[in-house]
């Protein structure tokens, strides 16, 4: 639930099916067993993104059959933003969602950390995949998080976005001495990062560890909110939302992408992208994407709690423990991940797994009361050295949405 935000890429092609990692060639057909996706109990507990009342995003069922330029699956995060984006750019895009409305998928599990720093540390991966090549990932994560927040001020979607600096605590994957190179690292890049010794973090955080990485530049804010606003400013500019339908097939031809839904409604489509999140299309191989479980809890409102900065706060572990705050002071603290994604075990684990986290909580943060008064747990996807990633078949591009 902790990971930085990546805005769309703006593709051109013609009669194609883009999704994480695929587009169907022309005259191939996809018929997929029960639906489009992998269906997934994506989430379980209670967010608190829904102590509040969830915005009402109005959604309307196709009677008929219909066209559209270019049609989204799926109206989580990213499908508002990519909807918002294309909107801007002219065109009236048909967002079609499985669920009775959107928003109601991952999205409120998230903990909206926005954070353009990978799980995989800038010197690690370096080593993975050579020095430029990091370089250029963590740049344009950076500047991915960048774009987000000035975007979604330019366009005044009031989601408690605010700009934070992140607090890197040593770890089991970064000690003192590997935090000194990495800061070292980041500052060769231009990235905003100092390091702080035991002594300096305890004097400006009150935080008890050998070290840690004070890195400006990340953000935080409500994802529930943030997704509404872009799907309402999207809306109002003529994309439609239609729910619930669930995509059964795709054929890809000469005059675009045919799209059937289990109703048995027909839709003609130019474009086709798949913004379906965790529950990947039945078409993208799983060698590469891993999905794990991940458990999350929210403390009570106490404002006079919180950290100096109220900085985004996480370590150099795995698995890591990682905290924020929210505009009315209560403290999110989130971790405990687990290689599984059956839903059934990691609801089970929650009672367990909100008390661990409490309790480390608690040890990190002595002033805090870290009894927990919301819990929830979901699926998080991860991929090799925690980057974008894609595959290509047969030469046939491919588009990251």
């Amino acid at each position: 639930m902790a990971s930085s935000t990546r805005t769309p890429h703006r593709v051109k092609s013609h009669g194609r099916c883009y999704c994480r990692e695929r587009v169907l060639a022309q005259g191939e057909t996809l018929v997929a067993n029960h639906g489009l996706t992998r269906q997934r109990d994506l989430r379980d507990g209670r967010p608190v993104w829904t102590g509040s009342p969830v915005p009402k995003i109005v959604a309307s069922s196709l009677r008929r059959s219909t066209r559209a330029d270019v049609v989204i699956v799926g109206a989580g995060i990213s499908g508002a933003i990519l909807a918002q984006s294309l909107t801007e750019a002219g065109l009236r895009p048909l967002i079609v969602e499985r669920r009775r409305a959107a928003l109601l998928g991952s999205t409120a599990a998230s903990t909206a950390l926005l954070q353009f720093e990978l799980d995989t540390p800038l010197t690690q991966l370096s080593q993975e995949i050579g020095p430029k090549a990091a370089g250029q990932v963590w740049i344009a994560s950076r500047d991915a998080v960048n774009e987000l927040r000035t975007r979604s001020q330019r366009l005044k979607i009031d989601a408690e976005i605010a700009t934070r600096p992140s607090l890197y605590l040593a770890g089991n994957v970064l000690d003192a001495r590997g935090l000194r190179k990495e800061v070292r690292a980041r500052q060769k890049l231009g990235l905003a990062s100092e390091y702080l010794d035991r002594r300096a973090l305890r004097h400006h955080f009150g935080i008890e560890r050998e070290a840690a990485l004070l890195n400006h530049g990340n953000a935080e804010a409500n994802p529930v909110q943030l997704a509404a606003g872009y799907l309402r400013l999207a809306l109002r500019a003529g994309a439609r939302l239609r729910a619930p339908h669930e995509i059964v097939d795709l054929h890809c031809g000469r005059r675009g992408v045919e799209l059937m839904t289990a109703d048995g409604i027909e839709i003609q489509a130019k474009h086709v992208v798949l913004c379906t999140d965790y529950e990947l299309a039945k078409i993208v191989p799983p060698s590469g994407n891993r999905l794990i479980s991940t458990w999350a809890i929210a403390t009570r409102p106490q404002p006079p709690a919180i950290w100096p900065q109220r900085a985004l706060i996480w370590e150099a572990s795995d698995p890591y423990l990682y905290l924020r705050s929210t505009a009315d002071g209560r403290v999110i603290c989130g971790g405990e991940d687990a290689d599984f994604s059956d839903s059934t075990k990691r609801d089970a684990l929650m009672g367990i797994k909100a008390r661990r986290i409490a309790a480390r909580l608690s040890r990190l943060m002595p002033a805090v009361d870290a009894r927990p008064d919301y819990a929830w747990t979901g699926t998080l996807g991860r991929t090799a050295g925690a980057c974008p990633a894609s595959v290509e078949f047969q030469a046939i591009p491919i588009a990251m949405p």
